[in-house]
């Protein structure tokens, strides 16, 4: 994909995300928070399996190689089991504008795995935007208790922990993410569904009125699912802290549905906490990122065309049809353009 095109996936998938989470809110005095996780995954995963068979025309083997599993695995049990865990019951001690907001927390842990765990670039308009971020998830994880349903503690905390969840799942995402999107997403939500469930149903819960079970799924597939895939394949051009970045927008687009259709009150820290995330969403969005740098040889698969960094031949007939798929090898090259840490500039400074 190209920088535009993952910048419109990130885009896409935040919108999808961001629009989840006061839907999910609504069916968490019906569901347990437990149970309403494993059915947004389920349905995520049972939809994007549905997609994958009709597209394949049938089962086909995935073509995840046999080191990036572990990659996989790990990026399931945070995201996809503790995760959501956490956001329902943050979702129960919180209003779901505030907890949308805090949703940005996420793109800041995302950025900062990515930096020191990970070793992807930062320059300073990213830091300081992540800093703008964080001063406005502070603002909300404030304590206050006015009696108006406003936040508690415990549930500002539960919603950062499934940021930092989701953080861990992203940056062992992007390792696998030159792989099958709908794959990655659709056993996702497979494993983290039954996971969910079945510990749900071994605590004493039951499953709610199928109309409800319906709707959980359906926000689910969309929210979590399709969303997912966008966010995959915006994780292959953009990297981790960036694709977070562009994430990041997701919150304020929860925050404004529970605002307008749910008609939830707001306070002076609420819009004060808005500003200065919307800021530091702004300077994420406006970053240019260019040097002179070195691609060191490599070997990988996925989708592409015959762009700058693929100039290679086929061993193979070839239609000419682009984008395509299959193994092909990287030669060294050393050139300068504006660029993000996608799949193909993983390079030091």
């Amino acid at each position: 994909m190209t920088g535009r095109s993952s910048i419109l996936a990130a885009l896409a998938a935040a919108l999808l995300f961001g629009a989840s989470t006061p839907f999910a809110k609504q069916m968490v005095g019906d569901v347990s928070p437990i149970m309403l996780a494993g059915l947004l995954y389920l349905g995520s995963g049972i939809g994007l399996w549905t997609v994958r068979l009709i597209r394949d025309r049938g089962f086909a083997a995935p073509s995840l190689p046999a080191w990036e599993w572990p990659w996989l695995l790990g990026a399931i049990a945070s995201g996809g089991v503790l995760g959501p865990l956490l956001l329902m019951i943050g979702l129960t001690h919180t209003t779901a504008a505030d907890a949308s907001l805090m949703l940005n927390m996420e793109a800041v842990l995302t950025a900062v795995l990515a930096w020191v765990v990970f070793h992807e670039n930062a320059d300073r308009r990213i830091v300081l935007g992540m800093a703008f971020i964080v001063a406005g998830g502070l603002l909300l994880a404030w304590p206050q208790h006015d009696g108006m349903g406003h936040s508690s503690t415990l549930g500002s905390l539960a919603v950062v922990g499934a940021c930092l969840c989701w953080a861990v799942d992203n940056n062992l995402t992007r390792k696998v993410s030159a792989s099958d999107a709908v794959f990655i997403a659709g056993t996702k939500g497979l494993v983290a569904g039954v996971t969910n469930l079945a510990l749900a149903l071994a605590l004493g819960a039951t499953l709610p009125a199928w109309p409800r079970v319906a709707q959980a799924m359906s926000v689910g597939l969309a929210g979590y699912g399709v969303s997912l895939v966008l966010f995959v394949l915006a994780l292959r051009g953009l990297g981790s802290a960036r694709a977070g970045a562009y994430f990041s927008t997701a919150p304020f687009i929860g925050a404004a549905i529970a605002i307008v259709s749910l008609g939830e009150p707001t306070s002076g820290v609420f819009w004060l906490a808005a500003a200065l995330m919307g800021i530091g969403v702004w300077l994420h969005l406006t970053e240019r990122h260019e040097h002179e740098h070195t691609h060191k040889p490599m070997a990988h698969a996925h989708r592409h065309v015959h762009d700058q960094h693929h100039r290679h031949t086929h061993d193979f007939p070839w239609d000419g049809v682009e984008p395509h798929a299959h193994p092909h090898r990287h030669e060294p090259l050393l050139h300068s353009h504006p660029h993000f840490p996608d799949v193909h500039h993983q390079h030091s400074h």
